[in-house]
């Protein structure tokens, strides 16, 4: 079964392909046909002004139209699309939704915080170091951070923080949010001990390869200290020529590093596993699942 992915995030867009192959009747195969990435910025304009505008609104159509002929040169069976906080937030969002679906044919899900944070956890679900173990999963974006705790490969808690890097570099996010997060976390603290921290996102898993960590090992908070001072330091061109990173990305790792370190001291955890998950990941694990039944 060939499945295709649209996130359409706060920072960028992707487009991710894959193809399901079963294996001895226990296991499932995902491999990665096409993965695209385009650093549209929806959050820079929706959470400045409110809404998306006409040049953002023309660019993510062209991108939904370029999206649909790819999943179909790929012969693509099943595909879903799922936007999140940018396009939440946005006063024109469902209106430019209706618009794409007239332009493309490609249907949007509008889903919520919580949904985002169950799919990426999902997308992880099948590892076997998951069992018996407390996991608080961490995705940072540009609009929000997802939280989801899971014990025993069990859902307990989840919750969504419009806490993000966009949100930060345009100075959006308030001393009272910082604290609901905060509280959150002290909660969590009290009720588990010995608490595992999972990260994912663009921005985590583009530190844990400039780190050259082994798989499977996790990043340090030392190490993730270290970065922010060497990055903070440094100009966005400076970031772009040391660290070979796009503009789109060296604006928001200074944050995203920021974010994590936040909820690593609160969690008094001094490491963080990176098993370079992402929604698109776990929108293809959920499709070809729910296909299956």
């Amino acid at each position: 079964m060939k499945i295709a992915a649209i996130d359409i995030g706060s920072n960028a867009i992707r487009l991710l392909i894959s193809e399901a192959h079963p294996y001895k009747g226990k296991e499932v195969d995902f491999t990665k046909l096409l993965f695209l990435r385009i650093p549209l910025r929806l959050g820079f304009d929706v959470f400045q002004k409110g809404r998306i505008s006409k040049s953002k609104e023309e660019q993510l159509t062209d991108s939904m139209l370029a999206f649909k002929m790819l999943m179909h040169v790929y012969q693509v069976d099943v595909y879903r699309a799922c936007a999140t906080s940018a396009m939440r937030d946005a006063k024109n969002g469902k209106a430019l939704i209706k618009a794409i679906k007239a332009a493309s044919d490609i249907e949007i899900d509008i889903i919520s915080g919580q949904e985002e944070a169950t799919i990426i956890y999902n997308a992880h679900l099948g590892e076997k170091n998951n069992a018996q173990k407390t996991l608080l999963y961490i995705d940072v974006g540009g609009g929000s951070t997802e939280l989801s705790l899971f014990r025993d490969n069990k859902l307990v808690q989840k919750e969504s923080f419009n806490i993000g890097t966009i949100r930060l570099l345009q100075n959006q996010v308030s001393k009272a949010h910082w604290q609901e997060l905060a509280r959150f976390l002290k909660a969590i603290s009290k009720k588990n001990d010995q608490v595992q921290l999972v990260g994912s996102g663009g921005n985590i898993n583009k530190l844990f390869s400039l780190s050259k960590q082994k798989e499977g090992k996790p990043l340090t908070k030392a190490t993730l200290s270290s970065y922010y001072d060497s990055l903070s330091a440094m100009s966005i061109e400076e970031r772009m020529h040391h660290y070979d990173l796009r503009e789109d990305r060296a604006d928001v790792m200074v944050p995203a590093i920021s974010i994590f370190l936040n909820i690593m001291e609160h969690m008094k955890s001094n490491e963080i596993f990176v098993p370079k998950i992402g929604l698109a990941d776990g929108i293809v694990r959920s499709i070809y699942y729910q296909e299956s039944l």
